[in-house]
């Protein structure tokens, strides 16, 4: 099988394992059993696909090594050694590729080429943009390719909380400039604020007719910047067909865990507004100290806004289990008792339980949240980025890789709603602090 039919099997294996999941979630439930082991096959095939695929890449590479050397005379005689083909100048072959490039052939000509590339229909000449950060600005670093760029951002609901759930607004030209936002103001006392402060009146025959207003607030995203490193050998970077796949993962599992954190316990100083610090939080208080009782769920319930937007998730530390698998209700009954072959059911009053190590410690305001997250905003910015340092760990052989991008986050809302009746909701609910 060629290497075009193994990508293409890829696909369709990706695409099989993205319907399990999406059916599940269209359904507001977890997987079963059988889709579990059905994912979990799939998975497992697409790992040995990878790694077949790594090979071939790897194999074609190396057969078409008779290089070209290029001078890039623009660039002050720079040289770059790299493969012939009419677009192998253009594109890495993977991550690891790229990554390695970045760290010991900085002047490789595939640097000079990002997204866009191709012919002008006019003219003939080339169209494009260079990948290097270096000569305009000063953070340095290198913007990651398209391709690999999509991997390192992709994240699945079973992995990540916010992101996959929230609304995300793209980049766009300039990517980090402030987006604001406007949101219907909401606050306030009486019938009228539920719509932004539009009154409405029964008007007789004849009659004088009201002047009515809407009271509007504004959102406003701007990307901030956000950094991590790692370190790894000189040798796994010169090995860059089997480093691939291990760089990827470390970059996307970085990602995802400044973004979720952030998302959902950031202070929004320099940094988005996590949920659980936002005005939009309402907050129930628990029966006691360190517990989680089934009224104090059911109270987190009857106060989540039950209109539009996806379905809410449950998000608690995993130090809640035993008092959540124990709960009872008013008659002494278990109400979420595991079974012993398959496990707990997944959702609770309704609404698929993600366990949640980014959550506060049990016991603390916040720990336990009830979400609604289409009702989160997310601002992509530029990036990512790489950047690749020997210097720092010169004398053992080891380079620092520094990934930076921009993005914000905050919720849609200002403040929880007060419905006609004087009730509050809202899409965001925690559980809060004994009274």
């Amino acid at each position: 099988m060629n290497l075009q039919a193994l990508r293409d099997k890829r696909n369709k294996l990706v695409a099989d394992m993205r319907g399990i999941i999406t059916s599940a979630e269209g359904e507001d439930r977890d997987l079963t059993a059988e889709e579990i082991a059905s994912y979990d096959g799939m998975k497992a095939e697409l790992d040995a696909l990878d790694q077949r695929i790594g090979r071939l890449t790897s194999q074609e590479a190396a057969e078409a090594a008779g290089a070209v050397v290029v001078t890039a005379a623009a660039r002050g005689a720079r040289v770059s050694t790299i493969p012939p083909g009419p677009h192998a100048s253009r594109e890495f072959e993977s991550l690891g590729e790229f990554m390695s490039a970045v760290r010991f052939n900085p002047n490789d000509q595939r640097l000079n080429y990002v997204e866009g590339v191709g012919d002008n229909a006019e003219d003939g000449t080339e169209i494009g943009a260079e990948l290097r950060m270096d000569e305009h600005q000063t953070g340095g670093g290198f913007l990651v390719p398209t391709q690999f760029r999509q991997e390192i951002m992709r994240v699945e609901p079973q992995e990540t909380l916010v992101r996959p759930r929230a609304n995300v607004i793209p980049a766009g030209s300039p990517p980090d400039a402030a987006l604001t936002i406007p949101a219907l103001d909401q606050t306030g006392e009486g019938a009228s604020n539920i719509f932004g402060g539009v009154e409405v009146q029964w008007i007789e025959e004849g009659g004088e007719k009201p002047e009515t207003d809407v009271n509007l607030r504004s959102i406003t995203l701007e990307p901030k910047e956000v950094a991590g490193t790692i370190v790894v050998t000189d040798k796994m970077l010169r090995n860059w067909a089997a480093a691939s796949q291990f760089l990827e993962n470390l970059l996307r599992g970085a990602v995802s865990q400044a973004e979720d954190f952030a998302f959902l316990r950031g202070n929004g100083v320099g940094k988005p507004l996590g949920a659980i610090n936002s005005p939009a939080m309402y907050y129930v208080n628990r029966r006691g100290a360190g517990q989680v009782t089934y009224l104090d769920l059911v109270d987190m319930v009857s106060h989540l806004l039950m209109r539009g937007g996806t379905s809410p998730v449950w998000s608690m530390p995993q130090g809640a289990l035993p008092q959540i698998a124990t709960l009872q209700d008013p008659e002494g009954r278990y109400i979420w008792k595991p079974d012993a072959r398959d496990g707990f059911a997944g959702t609770l009053l309704g609404y698929p339980v993600r366990w949640n190590n980014r959550a506060p410690v049990l016991g603390t305001k916040g720990d336990i949240t009830l979400i609604d997250w289409s009702q989160y905003l997310i601002k992509d910015g530029s990036g990512p980025f790489v950047a690749a340092s020997e210097h720092v760990l010169f004398r053992q052989n080891k380079t620092v890789i520094k990934i930076f991008w921009n993005v914000d986050g905050k919720p849609w809302l200002t403040a929880p709603i007060r419905e006609e009746n004087g009730w509050q909701v809202s899409p965001f609910v925690g559980l809060g602090l004994p009274a």
